[in-house]
């Protein structure tokens, strides 16, 4: 026991074990069998959606806990044992185990945690038991949290008349939660009542739940990263076709998946149904959602079988690319191919659909290849797939001047896929940017 000053007394915890061996030891305990969870009926001040994962105390501090007549009997230890290990909420998980501190530590009746934030030095009061409110001392909070140790603090045996109060301290205790040198919070017990001591043995025990509830929060906190990253990584994924997002994945394991862009040639695929707008007017939202979905799910799924990506939904039109984000030598055939049996699978669903007297649409596809910037761009918790370039523009030129039932491509792509394809040389017009020279596919000789 270290005295540091008249009043504090500050115990310092065993630490000479290696802090991997106390993490094994950790995992390893926490695959036994908990005992069965006995439910506090104390409720959170404050809501929280999250959940601890099962966690049972290791194995050592077990052991060095029970190795004290004034230890907690076994009951109480099960207790605590129980709420590390039940996948309830946060909030709900330390107020239960401060309850249960307070009634296993001898002498103690109040019992508080608080979360500190080390960016900016707040500390967030997360659960106490006290009849007349928290009774923190934030003195002795910041003590803990600097020295990242535990301590057994002791009234003067005489006191100001202004500390006769129900909310005033005679002997506490402070141990913080901590986690690879870095202070998730504190957690205290304290009494008013004169002439109650704590003991070295008592603040092994407080913090040995500490350091278990420290490490509960971190995995927690691990969870709930590996939570947020699946679900960006499966917004990422939604534009790909399974093949291309196998590669993704395993690009994601080996963190090669960042926001970042390169330059090369691809190829732009420009699909819109035609006359949608006027069809669409009058209709019910509804009804035109499951007429786009109709038509949008074998579009897709031609684009996904010649590994082609989705960039966007553009309304009644949908942006593809070949060629991306690994490049391909056979971009330039695979796009024609889709286009050509995204107009059969149209075809085939007007049949189906006219048989069942419901509307029918057509579609205009328009193909053009260039250098462009494509890649995952955006911030780290916010990252899309997106291609930019004149190329994407001119390929919107040539779905524009196609008509219901058409595919037309530049010269560039012509220039690529002439071997493949029966064609019919022609002329669009822009608005801003004259004659554009295009060829309309009339049949393709390649199968898939």
């Amino acid at each position: 026991m270290e005295q540091t000053s008249d009043n504090v007394a500050v115990v310092n915890v065993p630490s000479k074990r290696n802090k991997m061996d106390l993490v094994a030891q950790f995992w390893e305990a926490a695959d036994r069998p908990l005992v069965k969870e006995q439910r506090s009926e104390t409720s959170s001040s404050q809501d929280d959606s999250t959940a601890l994962t099962p966690y049972a105390l290791p194995g050592f501090m077990l052991a060095e806990m029970m190795n004290s007549e004034r230890i907690p009997s076994l009951e109480v230890v099960s207790n605590l044992l129980t709420l590390l290990g039940t996948e309830r909420k946060v909030n709900d998980v330390l107020q239960a185990v401060v309850e249960q501190l307070v009634h296993a530590i001898p002498g103690a009746t109040r019992g508080a945690l608080v979360l500190y934030d080390g960016l900016n030095g707040t500390l967030l009061l997360q659960a106490y038991i006290s009849a007349n409110g928290p009774s923190v001392d934030k003195t002795l909070v910041q003590q803990v949290i600097t020295e990242q140790k535990g301590l057994i603090w002791q009234s003067p045996e005489e006191k100001e008349e202004d500390d006769q109060n129900s909310r005033s301290i005679e002997a506490a205790m402070y141990a913080p939660l901590l986690w690879q040198d870095h202070v998730l919070g504190v957690i205290c017990v304290d009494t008013p009542h004169p002439g109650t001591r704590f003991i070295a043995e008592d603040l092994q025990f407080l913090s040995a739940v500490a350091q278990c509830l420290a490490m509960a929060m971190m995995n927690q906190q691990l969870q709930e990263t590996l939570r947020e990253k699946a679900k960006l990584l499966e917004r990422v994924l939604a534009s790909f076709s399974p093949k291309v997002g196998q590669k993704l994945i395993e690009r994601s394991r080996h963190g090669k998946l960042r926001p970042g862009g390169k330059k090369s040639e691809v190829t732009i695929l420009y699909v819109d149904i035609r006359g949608f707008t006027r069809m669409s007017t009058g209709r019910d939202a509804e009804d035109v959602v499951d007429i786009l979905n109709a038509y949008f799910s074998p579009l897709m799924k031609a684009i996904f079988h010649y590994d082609g990506i989705i960039d966007k939904f553009v309304g009644d039109a949908i942006l593809a690319v070949f060629g991306s984000p690994e490049s391909d030598a056979n971009q330039y055939r695979k796009a024609i191919q889709a286009a050509w049996e995204m107009q059969a699978a149209v075809q085939a669903l007007n049949t189906d659909r006219n048989a069942r007297g419901q509307v029918t649409c057509d579609i205009g596809i328009g193909i053009h290849c260039g250098e462009v910037l494509h890649g995952f761009i955006g911030a780290a918790e916010q990252v899309e797939f997106t291609v930019i370039g004149d190329a994407v523009n001119r390929a919107s030129r040539y779905c524009d001047g196609a008509n219901a039932g058409e595919v037309l491509i530049s010269p560039e792509v012509y220039q690529r896929v002439w071997e493949i394809v029966k064609e019919e040389r022609t002329a669009i017009q822009t608005k801003h940017e004259g004659a554009f020279l295009a060829y309309r596919i009339k049949e393709v000789y390649l199968k898939s």
